[in-house]
C-alpha cells in the first residue's frame, strides 16, 4: 500500500524524533588503569545514561599530563565483557592516547560526551596541569567533543566512590542537556565524604596554589644514587570562589577550564615592548 503524503510527513517527522531521542554515545577513559574501581563506577554509573564505549589504560598513568606516544607503537586490545552491553578496549598508552585512538580508530562515530575519571585522588587547583585524568577530558574538548573529568580526594584503592555516584549522573545528565561550551571542559573533584554530609555543587575558579617539590635522595647497592619526589601543596589563595575553598567546605566543586592557553589581558601590554629591528 502506497503512502499517502500526509502519512509519509508523518513518517519523516518520526524518524527524526527517534534520531534525536538515541541515546548518546559516551566514550570512558581515565589514568589510573582500565581495572581501578573509579573507572568501574564510573562505567557503571554512564551505562543507565548513554550507549557506553571504555578505552582506557592497561596499567597506571597518573601524573602523565597531555603525553602521547610518538616513539614506539600502540596496541589496543578489546576485552570481553561477560553479559555486558557495552564495548571495553585496553589500550597501552597515555589517557590521551586513548582519547585519540577512540575517535580517529575505534568508534564509529563522534562521541557526544566524554568522562575520564573517577580519578583516586585531587585534581583540584595546580593539579589540573598534571592530570592524566583531566588531559585525557581536555584532548576531546580539542576534538569538539564535550568532557569532563571526574575526581575524588581519596588516594586509597578502596575509596567509597557510591557516596558521589548520584552526583556524578546528575553532573553528566546536565552537561547533555545544557551543553558545554566550546573550547570549555569541566574539571569536577569531590570531597571525601558521605553523601549526606556533601553540602552541594560550587562553580569555582582554580585555586593560585603550587607545590613546593622535595626529594628523598637515597643510594643503591651499587652506589648510585637516586631519587623519589616528595613535597607539600601550598594554597595561598584566601578566595571563598576558588575549587580548594569548596572543597575544603564540603562543596564539590566545578571549574570550567579553556586549552587555550594565551594570555589575552597581556597581548596589549606586550604591543608597547621594543623588540628593536
Amino acid at each position: 500500500m502506497k503512502l499517502a503524503i500526509k502519512d509519509y510527513n508523518f513518517f519523516k517527522f518520526t524518524t527524526h524524533y527517534q534520531t534525536m531521542e538515541k541515546k548518546p554515545l559516551i566514550l570512558v577513559t581515565n589514568d589510573d588503569g582500565i581495572t581501578a574501581p573509579g573507572i568501574r563506577k564510573l562505567i557503571q554509573v554512564m551505562i543507565e545514561i548513554g550507549d557506553v564505549v571504555v578505552i582506557a589504560p592497561n596499567s597506571p598513568q597518573s601524573a602523565m599530563g597531555h603525553a602521547i606516544t610518538i616513539n614506539s607503537t600502540l596496541h589496543c586490545t578489546k576485552i570481553d565483557v561477560k553479559g555486558g552491553t557495552h564495548l571495553e578496549y585496553s589500550c597501552s598508552g597515555t589517557p590521551a592516547d586513548c582519547v585519540k585512538l577512540g575517535v580517529n580508530e575505534i568508534l564509529d562515530r563522534k562521541p557526544d560526551l566524554c568522562v575520564s575519571g573517577i580519578n583516586h585522588g585531587s585534581n583540584s587547583s595546580i593539579n589540573v596541569i598534571y592530570s592524566g585524568t583531566m588531559s585525557a577530558a581536555v584532548e576531546a574538548g580539542i576534538e569538539g567533543i564535550q568532557a569532563i573529568g571526574f575526581s575524588l580526594l581519596d588516594y586509597s584503592w578502596s575509596a567509597n566512590f557510591d557516596a558521589i555516584k548520584n552526583y556524578v549522573k546528575k553532573i553528566t545528565i546536565s552537561a547533555l542537556e545544557n551543553k558545554i561550551p566550546s573550547n570549555v571542559v569541566l574539571n569536577v573533584n569531590f570531597p571525601k565524604l558521605s553523601e549526606k554530609e556533601i553540602k552541594g555543587i560550587k562553580i569555582c575558579r582554580q585555586a593560585r596554589a603550587y607545590w613546593v617539590e622535595e626529594f628523598d635522595k637515597r643510594t643503591n647497592p651499587m652506589g648510585q644514587d637516586y631519587y623519589w619526589l616528595t613535597g607539600k601543596f601550598v594554597n595561598k589563595d584566601k578566595g571563598e570562589d576558588t575549587d580548594e575553598w569548596a572543597l575544603s567546605q564540603g562543596f564539590i566543586s566545578v571549574v570550567p577550564i579553556e586549552f587555550d592557553l594565551t594570555a589575552h589581558h597581556v597581548i596589549q601590554e606586550l604591543n608597547t615592548w621594543n623588540f628593536g629591528k
